[in-house]
């Protein structure tokens, strides 16, 4: 197969390019590789960011064009290149890139998707939910210690790797291997420890939840924070629940114009104008004309580093005046 490739790529790149797709992800098939390996190829022959989606499963898999795992808290973008696995619509392959797909990459869409179904449908089937009183009983410091190591057992929480808890939106609770996959939607994920640490997880996945966001223009951010990435951020959620001054300023500077809080969120986060331009797909002088109106509205400079980090606080403190009942 690899010699026809190379001969039929010497009359056709994209045909020649195709086949090589086909042997591709035909060796995983028949090597019985799991999602990782199959999303980490859809990137590499794409050149772009690829990840699986299971909301059943609350499975986040996203792999870059360099095939390093490298999960991202935004959520995919409607534009981008999309295949759904499973028929119902639960569960997705996409290529971080918009469409329409050309020939190669509607290729690899087709042929990691077909190869994601099979893994799905001889692993996994329709995923169980946790046992709720199992999950209750290995969050409770105050439980005997032995009893929480069997729930954990029967959780199926390894006992040689570290775990943590996870808090998601609504008030429910779950714990996995700290290396497994992350659940969709928003979540507070709580430091890796042991099993007896685990009431101490999900004290912190709480408070880490408060700083993530629906990812929308109304309520725009992280929709997936870990907590041991807060570092010092994690005091301001002892902080009393009343809005600041500068939080009052973004709401009604959001209650201006649709896009001025995703604006200003791109900003905090970037590492510069051009990158924020970037992530917003909008031209350079678009985004410069944006920020003044904005610094209008607010009535601080954002471009500068003290307003910048101004900024990045009143955005934090937003959130968790949104989500103080998470």
């Amino acid at each position: 197969m690899k010699d026809l490739a190379v001969r039929l790529a010497a009359l056709d790149a994209d045909a020649g390019a195709a086949l090589q797709v086909i042997a591709y992800f035909d060796s995983l098939v028949e090597a019985r590789a799991g999602l990782q390996s199959i999303v980490r190829g859809a990137a590499v022959l794409s050149g772009c960011p690829a990840r699986l989606e299971d909301d059943v499963r609350r499975l986040r898999i996203r792999v870059d064009p360099a095939g390093v795992s490298s999960l991202s808290p935004e959520p995919a973008d409607p534009a981008w290149l999309r295949m759904p696995i499973l028929a119902d619509g639960t569960a997705a392959l996409w290529l971080e890139r918009p469409g329409p797909p050309g020939p190669i990459e509607a290729m690899i869409l087709e042929r990691a998707t077909g190869a994601a179904r099979g893994v799905l449908d001889r692993t996994r089937g329709r995923a169980r939910a946790p046992d709720p009183a199992s999950v209750e009983l290995v969050l409770d410091g105050a439980a005997d210690p032995e009893l929480r190591r069997t729930a954990a057992r029967g959780l199926g929480l390894p006992a040689d790797r570290p775990v943590h808890a996870i808090a998601l939106a609504g008030g429910a609770a779950t714990v996995a291997a700290a290396d497994a996959p992350v659940p969709a939607g928003r979540a507070g994920i709580g430091p890796p420890g042991s099993v007896l640490e685990l009431p101490a997880s999900w004290t912190a996945a709480r408070t880490a939840l408060r700083f993530t966001a629906e990812g929308t223009e109304e309520d725009p951010g992280p929709t997936v924070v870990h907590f041991a990435q807060l570092g010092a951020l994690a005091l301001l959620a002892e902080l009393p629940a009343e809005p600041i001054p500068d939080v009052r300023a973004l709401e009604h500077a959001g209650s201006g114009a649709p896009w001025l809080l995703s604006t200003l969120d791109a900003v905090a986060d970037g590492v510069s104008l051009r990158a924020a331009a970037t992530a917003l797909r909008v031209h350079h002088s678009t985004l410069q004309d944006r920020i003044v109106h904005a610094e209008h509205l607010l009535g601080w400079n954002v471009r500068e580093p003290q307003g910048r980090l101004r900024l990045q606080l009143a955005l934090a403190l937003r959130r968790l005046h949104r989500h103080r009942q998470t």
